[in-house]
């Protein structure tokens, strides 16, 4: 297997192209590169350490306490399986009970260092398993970026918390494809492999289909030795275990918990049970089965090797019992396949994986009740995706190597000698991949929203006695500049029933109706200045995130004794302790720099240089006059709320400015989608 796979074609590390250039990187920046990634590797190994044996013991290492600690079931002279707790086969517990006097002396930093080994491993040989050969720069930056992805992915995290030991198998079937050295070898582990994790008895026809017979035979035969094994030692439990609970389904939690990621849990939070779910799940996972070992059989005869075991292992997520959260790394290893003709395509897949299995599934997905079904299934689909759907590109096709590039605007002289600094990050005429903007999009807004949440503690009153300080302290500010006009607005307004319902829904509803208007009309009209605007934007948001969390700010309506009148959410009782917390979503703090005023001037400047007509960039400029009034007069922001938002809009367009240069004058928008579609035609017949 080790040897069909090097005999291939370059790969690029985990998906990852270089889009026109084929220059070989010099040396010294390969190395800083080199060395920084494992910097990161070494951080956040500590951080793992830290996290976890910084939890007192009985929060921590919570699975393998119950297994091995002093009243584990490990320990019990009964069945494994009487309390449910202990999930492994019977061949599991045969091997961990002769561990459970070192594992309890070793509990804490000897389980945690050694989990930590595993991953390293893993992530070097997942690294070394590329299709050959490699670019240097591959060959430098695969392992530590491999194993930076797999401490940063939720299985590791969850493996590493709870004590579990199910990186094993898949180091097991790991080291039998890539680093065994003949075909008994290699079906020894991956038998072994089975015996501890049932389903990835996959792998058997796999070996089989590929030519590797007696690997596969070796397969079978570990596994009906290790299976038999446990059966004489244990035949009550073994038992309970194959017959029973039918190779474990019921055991640990409910198996329509969230956590629970295969089919048979999704088919039972979908509401189906009795012999109907279980009839539909022996039917769907048979044909995921013959599907995901059809492609993954191609994938191997092409030299993917590594997708082919990824695909196997996927598709032995969706089809097992249960598959708990830390048994999903198969879907991370799905992360090398390449998918995507062109080069703006290409990095799709390999981003999506990662986000998947690093973030948490309410990141991705808005809390709406319509797409709950996909938001609870995400891990599955994505596993489903990977065995059976995703047009992984084969190594014949002529994309493979060469995407269709991407076609860059030319370079405009700017006033300055150093600028642009980041020329490399020059101005794409095409649009960027609407899904990939729509997932970075996603996720940017939510880890906005939960850096504003966390910036006062992680409650929203937990600051609040700094954030009245700092209130007091621009108001002073404000009164020595004379322009302290928030108590004249405010109470103007209120007497004004159809001015304040005006200023009211001014304030509520434009502050994402108009940003995201106005990126999308530039995505579907000017994708040249998409990009552009949409990063300087970006820029302005993380600045803002940065005065939030340094400097907790309450609004004129969160001030006691100064008579302000909330006109949007009504009125505070200031006699409780968190009267400031109107919802658990978002920070009532976090004033300054408005970005309510912020996202209006960037609206307004985008529109005033890229509109046509004159009435249309009035009505840009007039958006921001027109939200710095609403902000003020619903006692929502102080005025130098407002001039913070403007700095950081303006730095935000200055950062861009400095990174990529001048922006490149644009014709009709018609013309330059005309331009757009003649330069992908033109690289399509080219390629």
């Amino acid at each position: 297997m080790a040897n069909a796979e090097r005999s291939g074609r370059p790969a690029e590390a985990f998906g990852a192209t270089a889009v026109g250039s084929t220059r070989t990187p010099s040396r010294a920046p390969l190395r800083m590169a080199c060395l920084a990634l494992w910097l990161i590797v070494a951080a956040l190994a500590a951080r793992q350490v830290t996290v976890v044996l910084g939890t007192p013991r009985g929060e921590r290492l919570t699975d393998l306490e119950t297994w091995v600690g002093p009243n584990g079931v490990l320990h019990v002279k009964g069945s494994l399986y009487d309390s449910t707790r202990f999930t492994g086969t019977p061949f599991g517990g045969l091997v961990l009970k002769p561990l459970t006097r070192s594992a309890e002396q070793a509990l804490g930093w000897g389980w945690t260092f050694g989990t930590l080994l595993l991953v390293v491993a893993l992530g070097l040989i997942a690294a070394r398993a590329l299709p050959q050969p490699v670019s240097r720069r591959t060959a430098l930056l695969a392992a530590p970026v491999a194993i930076s992805l797999l401490m940063l992915s939720l299985p590791v995290r969850n493996t590493l918390w709870l004590g579990q030991t199910s990186i094993i198998p898949v180091l097991l079937v790991l080291l039998g494809c890539f680093a065994a050295h003949g075909q008994r070898t290699s079906g020894l582990l991956i038998g072994v492999a089975a015996a501890l994790q049932p389903t990835l008895l996959l792998f058997t026809p796999l070996l089989w289909f590929t030519g590797r017979r007696r690997a596969a035979l070796a397969t079978g035969v570990t596994f009906a030795a290790c299976t038999g094994l446990a059966w004489a030692a244990m035949p009550h439990d073994s038992h309970r275990y194959w017959v029973h609970h039918m190779a474990g389904a019921g055991l640990g939690g409910p198996a329509d918990d969230l956590a629970n990621q295969s089919l048979h849990g999704a088919l039972l939070r979908l509401g189906l049970y009795g012999p109907l779910e279980v009839a539909l799940f022996l039917i769907l996972g048979a044909a995921v089965a013959v599907l995901a070992l059809r492609r993954a059989v191609r994938c191997f005869r092409d030299g993917r090797l590594l997708l082919a075991v990824a695909i196997t292992g996927c598709a032995a997520i969706v089809v097992s019992p249960t598959a708990w959260q830390h048994q999903l790394l198969w879907v991370l290893l799905a992360v090398a396949g390449r998918v995507g003709r062109r080069a703006r395509d290409r990095y799709v897949w390999p981003v999506a994986v990662v986000l998947v299995m690093t973030l948490p599934s309410r990141m991705l997905l808005p809390d709406m009740p319509s797409l709950d079904p996909l938001r609870t299934n995400l891990v599955l689909v994505a596993a489903l995706a990977a065995a059976t759907a995703v047009p992984f590109l084969s190594r014949t096709s002529p994309h493979y190597q060469s995407p269709i590039p991407t076609e860059y605007a030319p370079a405009v002289p700017a006033r300055f000698r150093h600028i642009p600094l980041a020329p490399f990050l020059g101005r794409v005429l095409t649009r960027p991949n609407l899904l990939l903007e729509l997932l970075l999009i996603r996720v940017t807004y939510a880890a906005y929203s939960q850096v504003r949440l966390a910036a006062t503690g992680g409650t929203i009153s937990a600051g609040r006695a700094e954030a009245e300080e700092n209130g007091r302290q621009i108001l002073g500010l404000e009164r020595a500049l004379h322009i302290d006009i928030e108590h004249w607005a405010n109470h103007t307004v209120v007497t004004i029933d159809w001015l304040r319902d005006l200023c009211d829904f001014y304030y509520a509803s434009l502050h994402f109706i108009a940003p995201l208007t106005v990126l999308a009309l530039l995505y579907w009209r000017r994708p040249a200045d998409y990009r552009w605007a949409r990063s300087a934007l970006g820029i302005a948001t993380l600045l803002a995130l940065a005065g939030f969390w340094l400097y907790p700010l309450a609004p004129p309506r969160l001030m006691p004794t100064l008579g302000y009148i909330d006109t949007v959410h009504g009125v505070q009782d200031f006699s409780q302790p968190d009267y400031g917390t109107l919802t658990a979503l978002t920070n009532q703090y976090a004033a300054m720099p408005s970005l309510h005023f912020g996202w209006s001037l960037w609206c307004g400047l985008v529109v005033a240089v890229l509109a046509r007509r004159w009435w249309i960039r009035a009505l840009g400029l007039l958006h921001p006059l027109c939200t710095a009034s609403a902000i003020v007069a619903t006692a929502n922001h102080w005025v130098l709320d407002a001039v913070g938002g403007a700095l950081v809009v303006g730095a935000g367009f200055g950062l861009v400015y400095v990174l990529t240069g001048p922006r490149t004058p644009t014709a009709d928008p018609r013309q330059e989608s005309r331009a757009a579609k003649a330069c992908t035609g033109r690289s399509t017949n080219s390629v």
